[in-house]
Protein backbone atom coordinates (compact mmCIF):
# COMPACT_ATOMS: atom_id res chain seq x y z
CA UNK A 1 0.00 0.00 0.00
CA UNK A 2 1.42 3.29 -0.89
CA UNK A 3 2.15 6.19 1.36
CA UNK A 4 1.08 9.71 0.61
CA UNK A 5 2.01 13.37 1.20
CA UNK A 6 -0.82 15.83 1.09
CA UNK A 7 -0.69 19.26 0.66
CA UNK A 8 -3.54 21.78 -0.50
CA UNK A 9 -2.71 20.69 -4.03
CA UNK A 10 -1.59 17.48 -4.21
CA UNK A 11 -1.52 13.98 -3.19
CA UNK A 12 1.83 12.77 -3.87
CA UNK A 13 3.03 8.45 -3.94
CA UNK A 14 5.83 8.55 -1.84
CA UNK A 15 8.59 6.37 -3.14
CA UNK A 16 9.09 3.78 -1.08
CA UNK A 17 12.84 2.14 -0.45
CA UNK A 18 14.40 -0.16 2.21
CA UNK A 19 16.01 0.49 5.52
CA UNK A 20 19.69 -0.32 4.69
CA UNK A 21 19.37 1.79 1.67
CA UNK A 22 18.62 4.56 3.82
CA UNK A 23 21.23 3.97 5.91
CA UNK A 24 18.65 3.17 8.50
CA UNK A 25 19.85 0.20 10.78
CA UNK A 26 16.88 -1.31 12.92
CA UNK A 27 18.74 -1.38 17.33
CA UNK A 28 20.81 1.02 16.50
CA UNK A 29 18.71 4.05 14.63
CA UNK A 30 15.15 2.85 14.64
CA UNK A 31 14.63 1.92 18.41
CA UNK A 32 16.25 4.93 19.53
CA UNK A 33 14.45 7.44 17.34
CA UNK A 34 11.22 5.15 18.41
CA UNK A 35 12.24 5.34 22.16
CA UNK A 36 12.42 9.54 22.06
CA UNK A 37 9.21 9.24 19.82
CA UNK A 38 7.35 7.00 21.23
CA UNK A 39 3.84 8.64 20.19
CA UNK A 40 5.15 7.24 15.94
CA UNK A 41 3.73 4.02 17.70
CA UNK A 42 0.99 5.04 20.03
CA UNK A 43 0.29 8.63 21.00
CA UNK A 44 -0.93 7.14 24.52
CA UNK A 45 2.51 5.41 25.48
CA UNK A 46 5.10 5.85 28.27
CA UNK A 47 8.42 4.14 27.62
CA UNK A 48 9.59 2.34 30.62
CA UNK A 49 12.15 0.67 29.27
CA UNK A 50 14.73 -0.17 26.83
CA UNK A 51 16.44 -3.84 26.33
CA UNK A 52 14.41 -4.68 29.29
CA UNK A 53 15.60 -7.46 30.37
CA UNK A 54 14.50 -8.70 34.69
CA UNK A 55 14.71 -11.81 33.28
CA UNK A 56 16.06 -14.65 36.36
CA UNK A 57 18.69 -16.69 33.92
CA UNK A 58 17.50 -15.57 31.00
CA UNK A 59 19.45 -13.30 28.04
CA UNK A 60 16.00 -12.27 26.36
CA UNK A 61 15.37 -8.50 26.14
CA UNK A 62 12.13 -6.75 24.96
CA UNK A 63 13.13 -3.95 23.05
CA UNK A 64 11.03 -1.24 24.47
CA UNK A 65 8.61 -2.21 27.39
CA UNK A 66 6.31 0.67 27.36
CA UNK A 67 3.24 1.64 29.66
CA UNK A 68 -0.45 2.72 27.84
CA UNK A 69 -2.60 5.54 29.75
CA UNK A 70 -4.92 2.69 30.67
CA UNK A 71 -1.88 1.11 32.64
CA UNK A 72 -1.31 -1.79 30.46
CA UNK A 73 2.30 -2.45 29.84
CA UNK A 74 2.84 -2.90 26.02
CA UNK A 75 5.79 -5.00 24.36
CA UNK A 76 7.28 -3.18 21.42
CA UNK A 77 8.90 -5.92 19.76
CA UNK A 78 11.42 -4.43 16.60
CA UNK A 79 12.59 -6.76 13.83
CA UNK A 80 14.80 -5.83 10.59
CA UNK A 81 13.80 -8.93 8.59
CA UNK A 82 11.26 -8.88 5.81
CA UNK A 83 9.40 -11.82 7.62
CA UNK A 84 9.49 -10.36 11.11
CA UNK A 85 11.66 -13.82 12.22
CA UNK A 86 8.84 -14.71 14.39
CA UNK A 87 8.70 -11.91 16.01
CA UNK A 88 5.06 -12.53 17.12
CA UNK A 89 6.32 -15.69 19.01
CA UNK A 90 8.74 -13.81 21.04
CA UNK A 91 6.90 -11.13 21.60
CA UNK A 92 3.96 -13.53 23.09
CA UNK A 93 6.56 -15.11 25.01
CA UNK A 94 7.67 -11.77 26.53
CA UNK A 95 3.96 -10.78 27.32
CA UNK A 96 3.85 -13.84 29.07
CA UNK A 97 7.20 -12.72 31.13
CA UNK A 98 6.04 -9.58 32.06
CA UNK A 99 2.34 -9.89 32.64
CA UNK A 100 3.03 -10.32 36.57
CA UNK A 101 5.17 -7.50 37.11
CA UNK A 102 4.02 -5.23 40.09
CA UNK A 103 3.88 -1.11 39.93
CA UNK A 104 6.68 -1.12 42.37
CA UNK A 105 8.63 -2.93 40.09
CA UNK A 106 7.46 -1.02 37.28
CA UNK A 107 9.10 1.85 38.78
CA UNK A 108 12.26 -0.06 39.60
CA UNK A 109 12.51 -0.51 35.57
CA UNK A 110 11.52 3.07 35.23
CA UNK A 111 14.27 4.46 37.33
CA UNK A 112 17.16 2.15 35.79
CA UNK A 113 15.82 3.24 32.27
CA UNK A 114 16.15 7.04 33.61
CA UNK A 115 19.57 6.03 34.97
CA UNK A 116 20.77 4.82 31.61
CA UNK A 117 19.78 7.46 29.59
CA UNK A 118 21.17 10.08 31.92
CA UNK A 119 17.96 11.25 33.58
CA UNK A 120 17.16 12.11 37.25
CA UNK A 121 15.47 9.06 38.98
CA UNK A 122 14.16 11.10 41.88
CA UNK A 123 10.40 11.51 40.62
CA UNK A 124 10.23 8.38 38.80
CA UNK A 125 6.72 7.54 40.72
CA UNK A 126 5.41 10.71 39.96
CA UNK A 127 6.22 10.89 36.06
CA UNK A 128 4.41 7.57 36.01
CA UNK A 129 1.36 8.72 37.87
CA UNK A 130 1.06 11.67 36.40
CA UNK A 131 0.83 9.79 32.76
CA UNK A 132 -1.62 7.59 34.07
CA UNK A 133 -3.70 10.76 35.86
CA UNK A 134 -3.15 8.78 39.21
CA UNK A 135 -2.89 10.24 42.49
CA UNK A 136 -1.33 7.17 44.13
CA UNK A 137 -0.46 3.41 42.96
CA UNK A 138 -3.75 1.79 42.30
CA UNK A 139 -2.28 -2.40 41.90
CA UNK A 140 -5.73 -3.22 41.39
CA UNK A 141 -6.07 -1.29 37.77
CA UNK A 142 -2.38 -1.84 36.91
CA UNK A 143 -1.18 -3.85 34.38
CA UNK A 144 -5.14 -5.88 33.68
CA UNK A 145 -3.79 -7.04 29.81
CA UNK A 146 -0.07 -6.76 28.18
CA UNK A 147 -0.37 -5.58 24.93
CA UNK A 148 2.36 -5.93 21.66
CA UNK A 149 3.24 -3.72 19.15
CA UNK A 150 4.98 -5.79 16.83
CA UNK A 151 7.32 -3.56 13.74
CA UNK A 152 9.15 -5.39 11.30
CA UNK A 153 10.27 -1.91 9.56
CA UNK A 154 11.53 -3.33 6.30
CA UNK A 155 10.17 0.01 4.13
CA UNK A 156 10.67 3.55 4.71
CA UNK A 157 9.83 6.26 2.61
CA UNK A 158 11.48 9.79 2.34
CA UNK A 159 8.46 11.48 4.51
CA UNK A 160 9.16 9.76 7.72
CA UNK A 161 6.72 7.14 8.10
CA UNK A 162 6.85 3.63 8.37
CA UNK A 163 5.57 0.85 6.73
CA UNK A 164 5.59 -2.76 7.05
Amino acid sequence: MAIYKLTKDALTALTETHLEAEGVLGRKHLQRLLRSQIKALDSDLMVISEEFGDWVESSRRIDLLCLDKNANLVIVELKRTEDGGHMELQAVRYAAMVSKMTFPQLVSAYESYLKQIGESTEDAQNRILQFLGWDEPEEDKFAQDVRIILASPNLFNPAGALNG
